[in-house]
């Protein structure tokens, strides 16, 4: 059993009234861990600490390039403690190591590529229609950052909110689930061995109704980045509006991954596959929609079928589990419930729809990969967000058919696209109304390139050069060159 302390301002420490969390790990069932159970009184500490480091301590001070250098000694330590963050973040979330591995080893090139990023932020020179006014713009840091992150990537959602605030200039309190919060109280003990100083970085553990809304409310917090559901996104930016704050707000999807008749079939099933099935559905890219050309839609879903049907489920700490268990049990519950409501609104169950109950499965979490036929794009399992392994196949005739469905909803993160047409491929990245377009691919992710939503599925960017501006302010300085007094000293210079 592990004992987590939750990290404020350099110290690790329990909360205020000594409650903590149980943590279930989602394959086995069992309790493996404890986190604090945080309340108002801790966040207070912690907001107050990150101000502290920004306005008095020598975060505030300090050089952007040796800002820089920290955020490099950071990302050195993830990498040489990959199989520990790895391992704690399958363990408390389910998703496969061999994931968890390889998104950690990105994780740490992120905290790099910010770290280089630091010191150059540059402000500019404007020349100015009156010739005796110097003017010029600096970039400063916004203030202190809350960052919200989601259970089924901590560690991910953590680098790209806190590695852009932090290069800017930003202290940050971090609030992950209450479902994973373990592997970012082990990465905060990284954060203390890179030399960044105390108070910058601050993890704050316990219920959103406790943790998240006290962040959100409360005075010295001028940004909030929030990763998690439409609905709950939507509660945080009207809670930041009454103070005004600055808000990021990466949100669900009911992503369309279209396929054209014209594409390799065999690479597109393989990303429908991957793009619904992957971490067992729950990503807010999940291709939750797969539009197949109607020309090829008997012979595709029979692909897609024969490789859904050999998926492994298992252990996530396996190499040879394909697919995970569910998360949470309240997600679990959702998934079948979802199945009903597909059923009850005329979709038909082409594969699996119900609980995988094996001796090899011993948490009681496992969803069988399910794939919907007879589904229309006016159906609950076609527009809304269900997050879980569950595919509903949709037909289309042509381009304007596929561009009216895949629009045809509320959410607007990414989509994907399969074709051999390059010309096609052009006209329906630029006709999808998603932040991210796919075409022959799926589930491709880099912190070089900007990522975000439309529509109800959120506001501003995380990654890429574009993220950094989300943690700074423009402030504009004008120089008068004159040293007569003014014969009119009430006119606008």
């Amino acid at each position: 059993m592990q004992h987590y302390k939750m990290y404020i301002d350099g110290v690790f420490t329990d909360a205020a009234d000594g409650e903590t969390i149980e943590t279930t790990n989602p394959y086995s069932g069992d309790v493996w861990a404890t986190i604090p159970r945080a309340r108002a009184a801790d966040v207070d500490r912690a907001v107050a600490s990150a101000r502290a480091a920004m306005r008095d301590g020598p975060w505030g001070t300090m050089s952007a390039t040796e800002r820089g250098k920290r955020l490099v000694a950071l990302a050195a330590l993830v990498e040489a403690n990959v199989e520990l963050l790895a391992a704690t973040e399958t363990r408390d979330n389910g998703k496969l190591l061999r994931e968890t591995r390889g998104q950690i080893g990105a994780i740490a090139e992120c905290w790099r590529y910010y770290g280089g990023l630091a010191d150059k932020i540059e402000g500019r020179s404007i020349p100015l229609e009156k010739p005796d006014t110097i003017a010029f713009t600096t970039r400063e840091p916004i203030g202190v950052v809350a960052a919200l992150t989601a259970w089924n990537s901590p560690l991910w959602f953590a680098a790209i909110k806190c590695a852009p605030a932090m290069a800017a200039g930003c202290a940050v309190v971090v609030k992950p689930s209450e479902f994973a919060s373990a592997s970012t109280l082990e990465f905060a003990a990284l954060v203390e061995r890179a030399g960044i100083p105390p108070g910058v970085f601050n993890v704050v553990t316990g219920f959103g109704h406790d943790v998240g809304s006290a962040l959100v409310e409360h005075a010295d917090v001028a940004k909030i980045t929030f990763t998690g559901s439409d609905v709950t996104g939507a509660r945080v930016y009207e809670s930041a509006a009454r103070g005004l704050k600055s808000v990021s707000l990466e949100l669900g999807g009911k992503s369309p991954n279209i396929v054209f008749d014209d594409a390799n079939l065999d690479m597109a099933a393989a990303g429908a596959v991957s793009g619904i099935f992957g971490a067992s559905g729950q990503m807010c890219t999940a291709g939750s929609r797969l539009l197949v050309q109607r020309s090829i839609l008997e012979e595709f879903t029979e692909r897609l079928l024969t490789l859904a049907r050999a998926i492994k489920l298992g252990d996530p700490m396996d190499q040879a589990t394909e697919v995970g268990p569910v998360a949470t049990a309240p997600q679990f519950s959702k998934v079948l419930e979802y199945v009903a409501v597909a059923q009850a609104d005329g979709a038909r169950i082409a594969l699996g729809g119900k609980p995988a109950d094996r001796a090899d499965l011993p948490g009681g979490q496992f969803m069988e990969p399910t794939v919907l036929t007879g589904v229309t794009n006016m159906m609950r399992i076609a527009q809304e967000e269900v997050f879980g392994p569950i595919l509903a196949i949709i037909p289309f005739d042509d381009e304007a058919e596929a561009i009216r469905i895949a629009n045809d909803i509320p959410f607007g993160l990414v989509g994907g696209v399969w074709t051999r047409d390059i010309g096609r491929a052009l006209r329906m990245s630029k006709a999808l109304e998603v932040g991210t377009v796919w075409v022959n691919t799926y589930r491709a992710y880099s912190y070089m390139v900007p990522f975000g939503g439309m529509k109800r599925s959120g506001l501003g960017r995380e990654s890429g050069i574009e993220a950094v501006d989300e943690y700074l302010e423009t402030k504009s300085v004008m120089i008068s060159m004159v040293e007569t007094v003014p014969e009119n000293p009430f006119i606008m210079r």
